[in-house]
């Protein structure tokens, strides 16, 4: 960073003994002895700014760079206004963080706000946070919110995303929760079994619209049998999606989570992402995480703050139920800048040109032989199809022509194929791909 300066050997020294040490070792004195690195690392000479480049570039040419794209599964290519990166791009907004003096930092309060803001516009809820690490991570917190003491058990609907399920296991792991799975009967929540399932011990019951298999399920019946119980209802949830879908709030979820990815950040091999959480009010101080708010300051003049920070671990950590301290600064920055380059016009079009791609590419992928839907039923840009031949030598057929083909599902679903279309994706690339495919399995 161009304003960063560093303390000299002098100042360090200073430091070192105002706070009565006399080295950086005994400043470590804590740290055990045999983890202190003796021996220097093997690090090569400096090289001249063009050599980096250079060498930087070789070993970028590495990546296989894919001009056509039709895989999804939680990481989604959507076009970005080239305003977003040039406003995010500038230099005081380069953090993850939000400040810990914080209003002395409104600008960066205020894109927190005005992202929470969008979200809470999008889920049709009252409260959002600063945002958490990913929606994973995101679905796993809203999960720990729902416990109470009589109600410490967790249904979560088997056609979630698997990586979005490890990681609410995870984090109830440590935890009193029990995780309960949900079966899914052809692609969708068994609300049969659900209904069987649900108790006066359920906290809460998760649910992911799309599912994992890209199809719609029948939220707001779910909805209401989990409030029968009066339990909460978590709803994750494809973003984009919410351009032409009921809001989360319309389905009746308590909460909403989701992967913000597909708001403005580029695919960029898992990360940085962010998770966006909301909630109705009632939830408000169960949130984790950070809100920013709203105030007048001392002028009266509109000004941000942090707020609810007593709820948060590093004040009282007895009574956390998260150790989330921070926020995706600067990948929630990207999502409201996309959103407000978009705009409600822009993000319905998104949206429904992926739908309408998305039906296009599986009339036509269905016309083959050997290729058929496994799952029926309404879809958004996502849907799984059975495969002519070996999955690992169809993709790699596809491969070596620049596409990148659907994603391979295993277990139950193995030798099946998730399709997924974005925007991104023109016609001509669509029969092109459906061409090839159909030259390779006649092959």
């Amino acid at each position: 960073m161009g304003t960063y300066v560093p303390n000299t050997k002098k100042e360090q020294q200073e430091m070192l003994k105002e706070i009565g040490v006399s080295d950086l070792r005994e400043l470590f004195r804590a740290i055990p002895e045999e983890v202190f690195l003796e021996r220097p690392l093997n690090i090569p000479a400096g090289l001249p700014e063009m050599a980096v480049q250079q060498k930087m570039s070789g070993i970028a040419g590495k990546n296989k760079v894919f001009h056509s794209i039709f895989r999804g599964a939680g990481a989604y290519r959507h076009y970005i206004p080239s305003i977003v990166k040039q406003i995010t791009s500038k230099e005081e907004f380069v953090t993850a963080y939000t400040p810990y003096q914080a209003e002395i930092s409104q600008g960066i309060l205020q894109s927190i706000f005005e992202y929470q803001t969008m979200i809470c516009e999008l889920t049709g809820l009252d409260v959002s946070n600063a945002s958490v690490y990913d929606g994973a991570s995101a679905a796993a917190e809203a999960v720990i919110m729902c416990k109470e003491r009589k109600r410490t058990k967790a249904l979560v609907a088997e056609s979630v995303h698997p990586e979005t399920l490890e990681t609410i296991q995870t984090y109830c792991s440590g935890t009193d929760i029990e995780v309960v799975l949900v079966p899914a009967k052809e692609g969708r929540t068994d609300i049969d079994e659900l209904r069987r399932m649900i108790d006066n011990e359920t906290a809460c019951v998760l649910l992911q619209q799309p599912n994992y298999y890209g199809i719609l399920e029948d939220a707001s019946l779910i909805g209401d049998i989990v409030h029968e119980k009066d339990a909460k209802f978590i709803l994750s949830c494809n973003p984009i999606s919410l351009g032409v879908l009921k809001t989360p709030a319309e389905y009746g979820a308590d909460i909403a989570v989701g992967e913000g990815q597909p708001f403005g950040i580029p695919l960029s091999f898992g990360g940085p992402y962010l998770g966006f959480m909301a909630a109705t009010e009632k939830l408000m101080r169960r949130l984790p995480g950070r809100i920013v708010g709203e105030t007048k300051d001392s002028r009266g003049e509109r000004a941000f703050v942090l707020t609810l920070q007593a709820r948060e671990q590093h004040i009282r950590r007895e009574k956390a139920s998260s150790n989330i301290c921070s926020n995706q600064a600067l990948c929630a920055m990207t999502a409201a800048v996309y959103l407000d380059a978009m705009g409600a016009k822009g993000l319905r079009q998104a949206a429904e040109s992926s739908m309408s791609k998305a039906h296009y590419l599986a009339e036509k992928l269905t016309k083959l032989k050997g290729f058929h839907l496994v799952y029926s039923g309404e879809f958004f840009h996502e849907f799984v199809t059975t495969c002519n031949g070996n999955v690992d030598n169809v993709l790699a057929a596809l491969e070596k022509r620049g596409i990148l083909g659907g994603y391979p599902l295993s277990g139950k679903d193995e030798g099946h194929l998730l399709w997924c279309v974005t925007e991104m994706n023109t016609k001509e690339e669509m029969d092109t791909l459906v061409g090839i495919l159909e030259e390779v399995t006649k092959a």
